[in-house]
């Protein structure tokens, strides 16, 4: 859409300015609206998450199911935004940081594998971005295969990756559910946990390739910033 304004001449008379695009709003575009509404449904089932499981377990879980959602309408809508992905991001892992937050503290005596979960989640993505960003990714999501062809497989295909984010997510949730015995008794939860195990297994295992890929290509970076500058091994510059 365009907006045309008429302008005063020298002589009095009136002159039409060339029509001006109305700039985009960003943070109104349909996938952030989405993202919004995620973050505001992950806060619910934070606040609930105490004594209110199955209150928590809609609202959460109908939070992940519109992380596929914005995905959709960001790439059917031609809306796909760094800041969006930034969004996308931060709010998942900080969902799920949330939520094994409070199973370290439901199950103490197993409380440092959630710890490290949260520490392998956290380190892996952050080293990923960066890295993406440092070798000049458009997104986080475009790994050549030349890089790894499990992550090119994880991140080009989206109906893996809902797959492997879903039965992440929804194996903490299970688990979550049996911290309390009156859902301990229902047999879902734990068909849930058994069948979700060992893609939750697995996506962890991909964010261990994730950061030390990453780690790999930062390294790489360094090496060629240091030959560009002349530096050697030595600590010094070489000679001319």
């Amino acid at each position: 859409m365009a907006s045309a304004q008429t302008v005063p001449k020298s002589n009095g008379g009136l002159t039409q300015k060339a029509p001006q695009p109305l700039e985009e709003n960003i943070f109104l575009f349909v996938p952030n609206l989405i993202g919004y509404s995620r973050v505001l449904l992950a806060a619910a089932s934070l606040y609930y998450m105490k004594q209110h499981p199955m209150t928590c377990f809609i609202l959460y879980s109908f939070s992940c199911l519109l992380d596929a959602l914005d995905g959709y309408f960001a790439r059917s809508l031609n809306q796909a935004t760094k800041f969006g992905a930034v969004l996308d991001m931060v709010t998942d892992r900080c969902t799920t940081s949330c939520l094994l937050c409070f199973l370290a503290s439901a199950y103490p005596q197993i409380a440092v594998v959630g710890m490290g979960l949260i520490s392998l989640d956290l380190a892996s993505h952050y080293m990923h971005m960066y890295a993406s960003l440092e070798s000049g990714s458009k997104s986080h999501k475009l790994v050549d295969q030349k890089r790894s062809r499990i992550l090119n497989l994880y991140y080009s295909n989206n109906k893996v990756l809902f797959l492997f984010c879903a039965c992440n997510e929804l194996f903490f949730l299970s688990v979550y559910l049996l911290a309390f015995p009156r859902l301990r008794v229902q047999w879902w939860p734990w068909i849930a946990a058994v069948v979700t195990a060992p893609l939750c297994f697995a996506k962890q295992v991909i964010n261990v390739i994730q950061m030390v890929k990453a780690a790999h290509v930062l390294a790489e970076s360094d090496l060629e910033a240091r030959r560009a500058q002349g530096i050697v091994n030595g600590g010094g510059k070489k000679k001319d």
